[in-house]
This record gives C-alpha cells, structure tokens and sequence, in this order.
C-alpha cells in the first residue's frame, strides 16, 4: 500500500475544461480544478469568495453600460436604455435625458470619449455627441461634420446635369441615381457641394447649391455622402495620433475614414497633404466587415474575418500601411469593445469559443492572436460583454446564457485562471469604472442596475443601520415575494420572505443586508493515480486533507459523505449569536472509505453561508492498494 502527500500551492489555471480531464501531464493540471463557481482567482493563486452585487436601480427595460471619465476625480456611469439616458454619479442618477436610439439598437452601439464629449453611432441611427456641462446638465445631439466623407455608390458610366451653378439647380442623372430618402443628403459634383433639397424621379432632383459649381455640362464626376438615411450611418469609431476614426458603415462596411489632423469632424481629403484626411477600403480574400477599431500602439483594426494592423510614423497620406496580422474575426450580431490589459488589446472571436490576446512581438513586428479560452472553452459560450478591473486584474465576460466568465491575467506570474459567476438571475450588459464593475442583471424578468461590492455577500442587495435594534427592515421592494439570505450585525440568520417591500427579524439588529444568497464552489481535478502507482484505475483512500485559509469566517467541506460545516471557535472568541471572526490558518480534516472512482473529486467545497472565505492551498494525503 503506497501512501502520498500532496501540496496544492496554486489555482492559478482556474477551471479546466472536462475534455482535458486525459491530461494530467499539463501544467494546467497541476493548478487547475474542475469546477470553480462565484469565486475569483487572485493574481497570487489563491481562491476567494466573489462579493455581493448590490442593487441601484430597477430599469425600465434592456440596457447599455458606459463609462464616461471626465477626469480622475470625475467618473459616471451612462445607462442607456430604449430612448433613455441616464447619467450616475456612485449610486446616484444626477441626469436623464432623450436620444434616438431604440432598445434594438441597443447591442450594436458603438461609442468613444474625448475630454467632456462621447461619440455614439449605429449603422441605422445619426451619429450623436453626449455632451457633459456640469454634474447635472448634458445634451444629445447628432454630430455636425465640419467636411463630410463622400463616396461613388453608382456606376462609374452614370452622369449628372446641373440646370446651374448656383442657387436651386435641377439635377438630372442618365441612370437612375436619386432615391426619396437622399433628401437632406450632400453630393459633390466636380469636388463642389450642393445639398439634395427633393426629389421627383430616380433621375430628377432639385438641389441646393453650397459651393458654386464649375459647369452646367453633363459629367460622371460626382459622388454622394458616404453616410446618409440611404446609405446608412457608422459602424465603430475611436480616436487614434489626434483624428478621429471612422470603421465602416452599413453601406461601406469594409472602409476605413480618418479625419484630419487636429481637426476631428474634417473629413476632406484635399490634396493628401501630411494632415489631410484620409480614406481606403480593406480589401482581401475573405469579408472585412470592420467590428472595431481600436487606438494601441498601432491603429488596430478587428473585422468580422481578421485583425489588420495600420501603420505610420504618424499617420499620413503618404506614410500610411495596412497590414493584414491574424484571420480570427470578430462577432457581428452584436458590438463587443475590445479592452486593453497591460498593452494587449483583449477581443472577442466571431465563433464565440474564444478570448483572445491581440499582441505586438517586437521580434518579428507582427502581432500575435493567442486564445485565453484555450483550456476552458466550456466556460466561453457567446459573450454579449466584456469589461476589464484593472485594480482586481479582473477581466468579466458576459455570456448568452446569462453567466459571467471571468478570467484572472497576470503575465508576470503566468497566470491565466477562469471561473464562472453565477447569480439567481442573467448577466446582460457590464461595464468597470475605477475598480468598481456595474452589471445589468435580469431577474424574474425586470432588468436591474446592480453593481459588485466588497462589503456585500448576498445579490440584489441592500443594506440598513439604526441606532436602536430592529425587527422590521423595509425599503426591499424589488425583492418582494422572494425568501432572501439576512445578515444581521455581521452574523448569519435564517433566510426570510420579503412581504411589501419588508423583511422581519427576531430578535432585531442595528445592522442589516439583505439579499439573494449563492454557493460558491470549489471541485478539485481528479487525483492524478499514474505519479502513485503507474495505473489509474486503483482504489484510492483520502487519509487528511489541510487546507489552509487566509481572513474567512466560514467554511463547508464535502469528503464524500455531504457537505459539512467546519467550525472555527477557539478560545475566547464570542457568542454565537455575535458575527463569526475571520480565521487565518490551517484546518485539517480526517476522511474514511475507498475510492474506486478515479474521476471522482477527493474534497468539494460548497457554501451558501454570506461570509467571506479565502483559500490559499490544500495538502492531501492519500493511500492507494498496490
């Protein structure tokens, strides 16, 4: 009979995923666990319980997060719902105000800041500018081009005629060109303006003259505005080297405008002097539909089919490259931002199976795409958010079922760890501001602004304080008719049923939170048998497992016979009526029987108890017949 000892110091490869439970020869193996719900990897290894969401406000339906930093001490959050914005400062609204867009076009807005002024676009909706003036005051309006792009949407063969050069002029097309909706719409015709005022046919409108034209002659060069009613409106946008960036549209959607230099709504490409605007199409052999743009150490540009790389030292006419650097692709059903962490731009693949590290090598001056998701695609199933917690290293994934993946990256100390959170309720939108991570949650189909917070272990929480003891808790009117989880004074009580917006207790408390309770769990990957004996298939007994614990006041174990609650009292400490203290050390626990398993886990941990726990490594010891 051989008997082993094994220490666990790290899980700092997070959930493995089941169709690598074949290979114990990875690394992954050997810090990684079968099964890690609503706890965090922290950069160090270690594995703590997530904190509560606490509940702000019930919106009125489906909603978009942004974050809006004024400056580093003036930070809010935009929570964009079907014609709605609201403006927070913490848990407050301090503004709400009308814009254009619906609650379909919610998915697909994309949207970049400079100084007090955010840039929204959607291919079906004008452009808009939300401008801050102060804490309470701000304003949504469509944007104002200084210059417009243009582009040549018919055939090269079709000609103009213009009934003048000034004023009101007729314009006739030899080929049908004009639709109702280029109304309000500029063409250019021998690079002169003139703005479509009506029309009566495919080839007749009346226009209205902005720069005096050349001629009265038929010609062939004319063109239209790149973004109109009939052309459709922006994909993405950022700003990248002082210009504003346009990435496609709906009518273009493989093109790529920049503006002039200084000058961010200058779109007039002019002689193609140094600070000139600039415009081309990606064009390859596969769809380029542009997804994103984002402003690293290069402008990136993230399609539905490829990453590319735009280059120059700045960025001109002259001096601009366009380099195609991996073929993953990015999704199209909805708008994904990608996110920076420590210079890699973090984006989502269009198959919705894989995070991947958009990365510049200096080596070879190419950039790299390289799968986070790798070992825990069965935690990666079609993200609808993304947000980054640089504070915590912390990068959340919203997915379609509703589940959060999150993934702990720190390059320095190899850690690529993932977990999944859960919650009574769906994780639809997400967005991080200074550390703090806002979530819009759906529950029993109402949508709420909730955010996570460390002094809270219960979700849709609130919480209450009185100067006397207590026994009824009101204001939990969004939890009505659910039986929530109690902490009062910092210890546990049996949960309670919410009736008319209040909870009652015995014997009352001068502190309270109430909320949804969830378990957190951790499941070890399978003893790997083969370093014991060299089979797998033996009969196995776990003698001891030690776990050691930093800060945590409650802990339950399952060695095979149920989960059971590890008690931490020691000599002096309180009642058990006062909250628990938090414990640091090891705890070491005996176990009985065989395992004749060997994907069976040795220990699970399992708690629903709203109390902070904190796991730092676990020693096994374990005899197996020969």
């Amino acid at each position: 009979m051989a008997q082993s000892r094994i220490l666990k110091t790290s899980f700092a490869a997070g959930e493995v995923a089941p169709e690598l439970l074949g290979r114990p020869d990875l690394r992954a193996w050997a810090n990684g666990a079968r099964r890690l719900r609503n706890v965090f990897i922290q950069p160090t290894g270690g594995v703590t319980r997530r904190p509560g969401l606490r509940h702000v406000m019930t919106l009125p339906g489906p909603a978009r997060l942004i974050p809006f930093e004024f400056n580093t001490e003036q930070t809010y959050l935009l929570v964009l719902t079907a014609g709605q914005l609201r403006v927070f400062i913490n848990d407050d609204q301090v503004a709400q105000i009308s814009g254009p867009w619906t609650a379909a076009m919610l998915p697909q807005l994309a949207f970049t800041q400079s100084a007090d002024t955010l840039l929204l676009c959607h291919p079906d909706m004008v452009p808009q500018k939300v401008t801050r003036s102060s804490h309470t005051s701000w304003s949504v309006t469509a944007w104002s081009f200084l210059y417009e792009p243009f582009f040549r949407f018919s055939d090269i063969a079709t000609t103009l005629t213009p009934s003048g050069t000034s004023g009101s002029v007729a314009l006739t097309a030899s080929a049908a060109a004009f639709l109702p909706g280029h109304v309000g719409t500029r063409f250019r015709l021998g690079g002169k303006r003139v703005l479509v005022t009506a029309v009566a046919t495919a080839t007749s409108a009346t226009a209205s003259v902005e720069e005096v034209l050349p001629g009265t002659a038929a010609t062939a060069d004319w063109d239209e505005a790149s973004f109109s009613a009939v052309r459709g409106w922006p994909v993405c946008l950022c700003f990248h080297q002082d210009r504003l960036v346009i990435g496609g549209s709906r009518d273009l959607p493989n093109r790529l405008w920049l503006s002039r230099s200084g000058d961010l709504f200058n779109f007039d490409t002019g002689t193609g002097l140094d600070d000139q605007s600039i415009a081309f199409g990606l064009v390859s052999d596969q769809v380029n539909a542009i997804r994103g743009v984002f402003s690293g150490l290069h402008l990136q540009v993230f399609t539905s089919g490829a990453e590319w790389m735009v280059s120059g030292a700045p960025l001109t006419p002259a001096s601009i490259q366009l380099n195609r650097q991996t073929r993953v692709g990015s999704p199209v059903a909805r708008m994904i931002a990608p996110v920076d962490v420590d210079g890699s731009t973090i984006f989502v693949s269009r198959s919705g199976r894989g995070v991947y590290e958009f990365t510049y090598t200096d080596l070879q001056q190419v950039y790299q795409a390289n799968d986070l998701a790798l070992a825990a695609q069965h935690l990666v199933r079609d993200p609808v958010a993304m947000c980054y917690d640089q504070i915590r290293r912390l990068l959340h994934v919203a997915m379609a079922d509703g589940g959060l993946a999150t993934l702990t990256l720190y390059r320095a100390e190899e850690v690529t760890a993932w977990t999944r959170q859960e919650t009574d309720g769906l994780f639809l939108a997400l967005a991080e501001i200074e550390g703090t991570v806002w979530a819009v949650v759906e529950r029993g189909g109402t949508h709420r602004l909730e955010r996570f917070d460390p002094a809270l272990a219960l979700d849709a929480a609130l919480t209450g304080s009185s100067a006397t003891p207590q026994e009824s808790w009101s204001g939990l009117g969004h939890l009505d008719g659910r039986t929530v989880g109690i902490l009062a004074d910092g210890a546990p009580r049996e949960s309670a049923l919410v009736s008319n917006g209040a909870v009652t207790i015995d014997p009352g408390a001068l502190t309270l939170q109430a909320g949804l309770a969830f378990s957190h769990v951790i499941e070890p990957l399978p003893p790997d048998l083969a370093t014991v004996t060299g089979v797998k298939a033996a009969p196995l007994r776990l003698v001891s497992v030690t776990f050691r614990l930093l800060d945590s006041a409650a802990l339950s174990v399952d060695l095979g016979r149920g989960s059971t609650p590890v008690s931490f009292r020691r000599l002096g400490t309180p009642l058990l009526d006062a909250a628990p203290q938090r414990f640091t050390g090891d705890v070491q626990l005996r176990a009985i029987g065989w395992k004749r398993d060997a994907l069976a886990p040795l220990w699970r941990i399992e708690d629903a108890t709203p109390l902070p726990m904190t796991l730092l490594s676990v020693t096994t010891e374990t005899r197996i017949t020969d």
